[in-house]
């Protein structure tokens, strides 16, 4: 005889950030039956018209400059789209608290201090924290020839160059100015991730599915023949040869970021929150 499914209830997730990254997480996650958003973290809890965006797009959700980890507060997994301060500051408090996470801003995790900090936090409290595939693909593949045996890894980050603003780019060309593609940066992951904060997750990712950021090598470049944000991996190992490239849409709010970053976080929180993960 068939037995009726139970409908599981919505999972409580609580954002930390509501700028463009979380804005647009919040907007595709409005009409979603599995989750609920519980709280909205940001600096400014004052600000009338975050507020305004923040009621707006989660009805019911609670507006606080800090997680509520309360007993009848608690949510069931914390999302952090808010930038690399946000990972040390409320992260890493949710993961010892035993509330699993998911982590947008991996370039933060350059500084071993950081990744420590986030994985100690994790094993005390019981959990896991879940960083996310943002604007590169293939990030499984990569980890899986990790247990084979990598022999190099390198990304390559290629922008227009508008997507290189208020970087350490305008001190190496006139962006505005560009005819051609131009080496903006080139060295170890790590520096990648320190020198372009907002630019170069993708680095950090590939990093850590990889060899480590300092074996692995980054290129990045202002290119005014190009309308997307173009980023490429190329390994190679006991596994073969991987060589993959993404052009990807701008988000319209950011053109730094690429809107498949915030596509990866909503597919984290369904893998997180769902029943089945792929």
């Amino acid at each position: 005889m068939a037995t009726a499914m139970t409908a599981r209830p919505p999972r409580r997730i609580a954002i930390i950030g509501c700028g463009a990254i979380g804005g647009a997480v919040l907007e595709l996650l409005r009409n979603d039956a599995a989750v609920r958003v519980s709280q909205i973290v940001v600096p400014n809890v004052h600000d009338a018209a975050l507020a305004a965006t923040c009621a707006r797009l989660a009805p019911g959700a609670t507006l606080r400059s800090s997680l509520d980890l309360a007993a009848e507060a608690r949510p069931d997994l914390v999302v952090e789209c808010a930038g690399h301060g946000a990972v040390m500051e409320h992260v890493v408090p949710a993961l010892r608290a035993g509330i699993p996470a998911v982590v947008a801003s991996i370039g933060s995790l350059h500084d071993a201090s950081a990744l420590g900090a986030l994985g100690d936090a994790a094993t005390q409290g019981g959990a896991q924290v879940q960083l996310v595939s943002g604007a590169i693909g293939g990030i499984d593949a990569l980890a899986a020839a990790k247990i084979g045996g990598l022999a190099s890894v390198e990304y390559i980050g290629r922008k227009p160059p508008m997507g290189w603003r208020d970087t350490p780019a305008e001190s190496v060309c006139d962006l505005a100015a560009l005819t051609e593609p131009t080496v903006i940066f080139q060295g170890t992951a790590r520096d990648a991730a320190r020198l372009y904060p907002k630019n170069a997750n993708v680095a950090a990712t590939v990093s850590i599915a990889g060899l480590g950021f300092d074996e692995t090598r980054a290129t990045l470049i202002a290119d005014p023949g190009v309308t997307r944000n173009v980023h490429r991996i190329v390994a190679t190992g006991a596994f073969g040869r991987l060589d993959l490239t993404l052009e990807n849409e701008p988000l319209a709010a950011n053109p730094k970021t690429s809107a498949l970053t915030v596509y990866s976080i909503v597919r984290a929180i369904h893998n997180a929150t769902g029943a089945i993960a792929i």
